[in-house]
């Protein structure tokens, strides 16, 4: 895939670039995984070699099916790009008027604004290919206030509490953005 985008650098944290997941990435994707507090998160946690090239291999379908797009973050390291986040462009349907986007960050990137660059840059890109995007969802668990901040600093607005739905226990929160009005 040839698709790449960017979020600019900020005072703070250098710029991000947003590109289709790799075969390489495999090590730092499992090293992401090890994290306890992403594991709380994600509903299918990767704990082996096997169980990242079969995710690595699944996005790949996602991408020709057209329906989901995962994205490695990465930013500008001395020893190289470094895998900081993955974000999520899903359950895109011909004639459906919303999609959902997810995300991860990794430990080591967290705090630094990461998320909300990543996210900013993703439904941006969401809303330019897909005209027939009216809204993008965000959708976390209720005791997740991190996702929240996530939301709002990428200008998704809150709309209401979700029931808890399997697999996840808990009641979620539904944080929406609009497709940018043209002309």
């Amino acid at each position: 895939m040839s698709i790449e985008l960017r979020a600019l650098a900020t005072p703070s944290a250098p710029g991000l670039v947003l590109r289709p997941w790799r075969d390489d990435d495999l090590d730092a994707l499992l090293a992401a995984y090890r994290d306890p507090v992403l594991h709380r998160w994600t509903r299918h946690p990767l704990t082996t070699v096997d169980e990242g090239r079969q995710w690595l291999e699944k996005v790949r379908q996602d991408w020709d099916d057209g329906r989901r797009f995962a994205f490695a973050v990465l930013e500008d390291a001395a020893d190289g790009p470094l895998l900081v986040a993955c974000v999520v462009l899903k359950r895109i349907a011909p004639g459906r008027p919303a999609a959902e986007v997810g995300y991860w960050t990794a430990a080591w990137a967290r705090g630094r604004g990461v998320a909300p660059r990543a996210v900013t840059a993703l439904s941006r890109w969401a809303f330019a290919q897909f005209p027939a995007l009216e809204r993008l969802d965000l959708l976390h668990q209720v005791d997740n206030p991190a996702s929240c901040r996530v939301a709002e600093k990428s200008g998704y607005v809150f709309q209401e509490v979700l029931p808890a739905y399997p697999p996840f226990p808990r009641d979620g929160h539904r944080h929406a953005l609009t497709a940018p009005s043209v002309g």
